[in-house]
């Protein structure tokens, strides 16, 4: 499948069946009479108001290879204001939307023509009227539409005639015939000497043809010189719609951008653009296969077209196998059956059949028989019970081992393993091969107890009773009781032994929750405890509230409260004071303090750029894709939208940019490092690059498909529909992403609303790479601009002048989407022109807010306008910024007014909390009372007024006492 449209060869105009130009051949008539010179009045005034009295004449030359052609000439170039006119006949227009008209022409110079200065005109003019009918006798001159006035390339004058030296001109034009049923050429002569040799009217088709086994039918190209005729096709016989298959008819004739196709049916493959069927030893089982193949081995097909591979005798195929795969025999018997018996359970262990049918599936399944020997010493054998366990399990076995438990003592067992595989069942031969062994289980112990009751409880003691156990496997000789306090879980524990089915256990805690488990012995041992049963002692009366609270300890409280105060009060002022002294050293050493943070590498340090692709991009294969329709043009080629399902996934829309064919060596280079680049990149606000497609042509890029398109005319399509607080929704998201790319050590370079890809869940995501380039190690270096193409209104001054860029630019630019976004699309410096932008910006100017854009966000814009870069905040605080008026939208409302020293929010305690990304242009002070609402102490606010702390420096000297 091809995203690019593609060009099949081209046909010469000889080629009857396949020419691209379909000729429409029209004949001249001499519109009035060839005697307008007559003298006779009614002729003259018909001559005058129509064709005037000199007109054309049809006249018969001889041309350069003397054969006689007819022409319509005229040359009356001694009178001035000549209006002499030629008209067709009805032409059909046929279907056509835009028809061409080839005009072949001589012309004689006027320099060639004493006496005629002023009079004489080296061009003609070409007109145009559309009719229903061919009934249309007489038309006025204001009724013709003019298509061009038509000049000469070439003149000739009297010596050249006598040398026989024909001079022929030949132009083309192209009128638009949509609105009726056929029109009339008309030629006007303004005074020029001139033949017409031949005229020729055609319009333009895309051939018949056949593309991915999909014919597309001879198709009329569009009316305008820009048009695509969407046509679809038809699949070929014996073939079926892979997907609708669609091409675009151009304006040229030439088909465009495949789209879909067919496949053949199933028993017929592709040959020569048509569907021939699979001969004799060959077959095709599905339309998606590509080509017949040879029939897999003890397999074969006797006719053409063959779908599947009949099997030879003795040799099957199971409903789920391929029709690629050989057919097969079932399994034999396994061999080597030995079993280890352990009390009441059973080892089985095989060795696998000697023949195994050509197969890999072959699975087992254990059959087990109780077998008892009557009086008269015959034997009867009955299936075991349910209660009987195998394991891993008693079907189905892909191992060749297996254990059986739960079996009774002194018991005859009968075991028969049986092989199967994926054809058993299909060979009709009844029961699968098994092997069998008998065996004897000796003496067991017992099973364990399932349930225990209490049936007293005192504060010291418990009765308890049980069931004897399912399967006691001999005489109960003995019952041991294990028993603990819950709290101790079994780091000490009691033991009691008992030959009833009870037990008085004394000694016990009041209100003491105990666990207890039995188990019985038989002459073969004990068998495993029971689960575990938790039972409670009976309580002592409560004590009085307030009994025994140790005063020591409640002082200790108190005091420990005074404690806790005076830590906090001191941790906070700390904090206040150290809180942003630190920011913008932790933002430059945040990469350097966690070694785990990926570097961003450059795709251009490659000496081969597939190794950077195969590196960072994973590689799809072209028959994933599916490509729905062309929705714009990149700079390396068309951009597509379409399908992407890969294997194990669901399918996802993705978009698709392709490389245009006849691309150099560097535009190669350019269109693959893009997606080096962007397969670096994993954040939920940067393009996702899915995949490339570099082993066949054209070459591709697929991304993430996002429904809204560029952020720039998604705004300005929905112009004052969205909230504040969703426009800043947008901005958190460009944020995120940017400070995700400056901490990958990475520079965008056209960081713009334009570049910015919205979803259909106003999900913002930065995309475009094709001018970033990676920073060097040194947080102060900045990247020299390798292209001299800068978008002045986004970039950051010292970027233009000195050609640096760095994250700080970036923030520049971040700074103007803001005002791209809070403008909804307005571009930036409105229709000044770059000169005046950079003077402008240079002399201090600043764009000013957009109309209802809250103060705080004008701030934050100016903030990263500042000169200096390195005054301007980092995207880590733009981030922060964003998310406290996310949680804070009171402050939003502000719009107009003064520019604050510092931003700050409204809270809840009826103070503020400061949000500037300067963070040291606000502090508020928060009062005792209003820190002690925040730590829940509010209680405390009269004994600390009382004690003479009035403000939280105070409190750095409160004491323990």
């Amino acid at each position: 499948m091809l995203c690019c449209p593609h060009k099949d060869k081209k046909f010469s105009q000889g080629d009857k069946k396949q020419e691209t130009l379909r000729f429409v051949l029209l004949e001249f008539f001499e519109m009035v009479s060839t005697s307008c010179t007559s003298t006779n009045t009614a002729l003259d005034q018909l001559c005058v108001t129509w064709l005037v009295p000199l007109c054309w004449e049809e006249v018969s030359i001889m041309d350069e290879k003397n054969i006689p052609i007819r022409t319509y000439q005229v040359c009356n170039v001694l009178e001035p204001s000549q209006n002499n006119w030629l008209r067709t006949d009805w032409i059909p227009r046929s279907g056509a939307q835009r028809v061409y008209v080839e005009v072949k022409f001589t012309l004689r110079d006027c320099n060639s023509l004493p006496g005629v200065t002023g009079t004489c005109k080296e061009t003609f003019n070409l007109y145009y009227h559309e009719s229903n009918e061919d009934r249309e006798s007489y038309i006025k001159e204001s009724s013709f539409i003019k298509v061009d006035t038509v000049a000469a390339d070439e003149s000739f004058t009297q010596v050249d005639v006598g040398d026989r030296i024909m001079k022929l001109n030949t132009e083309v034009r192209d009128v638009k015939v949509t609105t009726k049923k056929g029109f009339y050429l008309a030629f006007q002569d303004v005074g020029a000497c001139i033949a017409l040799v031949s005229v020729r009217v055609f319009y333009k088709t895309c051939p018949l043809t056949i593309r991915n086994l999909a014919t597309f039918p001879d198709t009329v190209t569009g009316a305008d010189t820009s048009s695509l005729v969407e046509v679809r096709g038809s699949c070929v016989n014996r073939s079926e719609e892979r997907e609708e298959p669609k091409m675009y008819c151009g304006a040229d004739g030439e088909w465009l951008v495949p789209i879909g196709g067919c496949f053949c049916s199933p028993g017929y493959e592709e040959r020569g653009g048509a569907c021939k069927a699979c001969t004799a030893g060959f077959y095709k089982a599905r339309s998606v296969d590509p080509a017949c193949a040879k029939c897999p081995p003890h397999s074969y097909s006797l006719r053409d077209g063959a779908t599947v591979c009949d099997c030879h005798t003795g040799y099957f195929r199971a409903d789920s196998d391929p029709a690629s795969m050989s057919c097969t025999q079932p399994p034999s018997a396994p061999q080597q059956l030995i079993s280890v018996v352990n009390e009441t359970s059973v080892v089985l262990e095989w060795a696998p059949p000697r023949r195994l049918g050509g197969r890999s599936d072959a699975i087992y399944s254990v059959e087990c028989l109780i077998c008892k020997r009557s009086i008269s010493n015959s034997q009867t054998c009955l299936p075991c019970g349910s209660d009987v366990l195998f394991s891993p399990s008693q079907l189905g076995l892909r191992t060749t081992r297996v254990v059986v438990s739960e079996l009774k003592a002194h018991t005859r067992y009968t075991f028969t393993v049986h092989a199967r595989n994926g054809v058993s069942r299909a060979s009709g031969a009844g029961s699968a091969p098994s092997v069998s062994v008998s065996v004897t289980t000796n003496q067991a112990a017992p099973s364990p107890v399932s349930m225990i009751q209490v049936l007293d409880v005192t504060r010291h003691s418990l009765l308890l009773s049980w069931q004897q156990p399912d399967r006691p496997n001999g005489v109960i000789l003995e019952y041991e009781v294990k028993f603990y306090e819950k709290d101790q879980k079994e780091r000490s524990y009691r033991i009691m032994r008992t030959f009833s089915q009870t037990v008085d256990v004394t000694g016990l805690s009041p209100l003491t929750v105990y666990v207890f488990h039995v188990r019985a012995r038989t002459a073969a041992g004990y068998g495993d405890f029971s689960s575990p049963f938790e039972f409670s002692t009976n309580s002592d009366p409560f004590p009085l509230i307030g009994e025994g609270v140790n005063s020591a300890f409640l002082l200790l409280s108190v005091s420990g409260v005074g404690v806790l105060l005076l830590i906090s009060a001191a941790a906070f002022i700390i904090s206040r004071r150290s809180k942003y002294s630190k920011t913008k050293q932790d933002s430059e050493e945040e990469k350097h303090l966690n070694p785990g943070v990926k570097i961003y590498v450059d795709p251009f340090t490659y000496e081969d750029p597939d190794q950077a692709i195969h590196d960072f991009a994973k590689e799809i294969d072209v028959s994933s894709i599916h490509i729905e329709k062309v929705i714009g043009m990149g700079e390396f080629g068309e951009v597509c939208s379409g399908r992407l399902r890969l294997q194990g996934k669901r399918e996802i829309y993705v978009a698709i940019k392709s490389l245009k064919a006849g691309y150099s060596d560097k535009q190669r280079r350019d269109f693959l490092s893009e997606a080096s680049i962007m397969g670096q990149f994993d954040h939920p606000n940067i393009i996702r690059l899915e995949g490339v497609v570099t082993r066949c042509k054209p070459l591709m890029i697929i991304t993430e498909y996002m429904e809204n398109g560029s952020l720039d005319a998604f705004l300005r399509k929905h112009d004052g529909q969205f909230t504040v607080i969703q426009l800043v929704g947008m901005l958190r998201g460009i944020a995120s992403g940017m400070k995700y790319l400056s901490d990958m050590n990475y520079v965008h370079r056209d960081l713009a609303a334009r570049n910015i890809l919205v979803n259909s869940n106003l999900v913002c995501k930065v995309s475009d790479f094709g001018l970033s380039r990676v920073l060097e190690d040194d947080p102060e270096a900045a990247y020299t601009a390798r292209v001299g193409h800068i978008p002045i209104r986004w970039t950051a001054p010292e970027a233009i002048t000195y050609r640096k860029f760095t994250t700080s630019s970036d923030v520049w630019s971040y700074g103007i989407v803001m005002w791209e976004v809070v403008s909804y699309g307005e571009r930036p410096y409105w229709d000044m022109n770059n000169q005046d932008v950079m003077k402008a910006v240079e002399e201090g100017y600043r764009l000013p807010a957009p109309m209802d854009c809250p103060v705080v966000l004008h701030q934050l814009m100016l903030d990263c306008w500042e000169r200096e870069r390195a005054e301007r905040p980092s995207f880590s605080q733009i981030l922060n910024m964003l998310d406290k008026l996310i949680r804070n939208p009171g402050t939003l409302r502000r719009t107009g007014g003064d520019r604050p020293t510092g931003t700050m929010l409204e809270s809840g305690l009826g103070s503020e909390v400061c949000v500037s990304v300067v963070p040291e242009a606000c502090v508020p002070e928060w009062s005792v009372y209003e820190w002690l609402q925040s730590i829940g102490l509010e209680i405390y606010r009269e004994t600390f007024a009382a004690a003479g702390y009035n403000n939280l420096e105070s409190l750095l000297a409160l004491t323990h006492q």
